[in-house]
């Protein structure tokens, strides 16, 4: 496996150099909104320690992140009114992971609503801090 690349642009994010609509953070995570999201609400939860992906991330670093996923993904049902929440997660290329910092995606769903293709076009910055709002008032409830 490839080692872990600092220049990552999740590490930017964490770093401060790429600004992001910030939802949730603590020691040790950080949760944003997904600037190309597949549905309303389409959340980013990472572990603030460089982790390239599940195959590599010590397991106590792993549990912090996967409580936070579990918070992000109750507060995005509520706070966007769906009927469920997808979690994904890729490892490696051939799976689908295209940033390599460990990260797991909460995707807001509704009956019968296909999700949006990711297009690589970029959310209207507007749009993600409104929803980024909605969400933070769920998680203070």
């Amino acid at each position: 496996m490839t080692a872990y690349d600092a220049d990552n642009i999740f590490a930017k994010i964490l770093s401060g150099d790429i600004p992001s609509h910030k939802v949730y953070e603590d020691d040790d995570t950080l949760a944003f909104m997904d600037v190309m999201p597949q549905s309303d609400g389409h959340t980013l939860i990472l572990p603030k320690t460089p982790s390239r992906n599940i195959l590599d991330v010590d397991p106590e670093v792993l549990a912090k992140v996967i409580k936070v996923t579990q918070k992000i993904a109750k507060a995005a049902v509520k706070a966007f009114e769906a009927d469920g929440a997808v979690v994904m997660q890729y490892n490696e290329a051939p799976a689908g992971q295209t940033v390599f910092h460990l990260h797991f995606h909460v995707v807001p769903r509704y009956l019968g609503v296909p999700l949006r293709p990711h297009t690589g076009k970029m959310a209207d910055g507007s749009l993600l801090a409104g929803q980024a709002e909605k969400l933070k008032a769920a998680l203070a409830e």
